[in-house]
């Protein structure tokens, strides 16, 4: 059975777990994929300043946990929920896998902050911008306004 969690005291642990350096923010969101009770994804967002979010994502590995209907909810929340026009996050360079999974969702490498990981190496700034998001339904944009 699947089911979603919005707790971010639930969810932000397990993405820590999975994410070097994140840390608790007040102003953080959350999103978790339960499976038969167990937290197998989540997504926390932060930093939401009305025209950007910043999410973090994590999956167990071997969970299956990229479903397209996850995918749906985290990217509406930040498209249609909040409204923004663009979805930020970062990536250690030297994280292949994350690169790749942010690349195919969409997510656009914008810059590089030289030196920047907790390991030395570069930390990656990856884009997804509204118009550019394949997970939810273009007409969908239509009903958010920005003001």
């Amino acid at each position: 059975m699947t089911s979603f969690e919005y707790d971010v005291e639930q969810v932000l642990p397990f993405v820590q777990s999975h994410v070097n350096g994140l840390r608790r923010c007040e102003d953080m969101t959350a999103i978790g994929l339960r499976k038969n009770g167990d937290l197998v994804a989540g997504a926390v967002f932060e930093g939401f300043n009305g025209n950007n979010i910043w999410v973090h994502l994590a999956g167990a590995p071997g969970s299956r946990w990229m479903t397209r209907e996850y995918l749906k909810l985290c990217f509406a929340y930040a498209f249609l929920a909040c409204g923004v026009d663009r979805l930020s996050g970062y990536v250690d360079a030297s994280n292949e896998q994350a690169r790749k999974l942010n690349e195919h969702f969409g997510y656009r490498q914008e810059a590089t902050l030289h030196g920047a990981a907790a390991d030395g190496g570069d930390v990656l700034i990856y884009v997804m911008w509204r118009k550019d998001c394949r997970f939810i339904p273009q007409g969908a944009f239509d009903a958010v306004s920005h003001d």
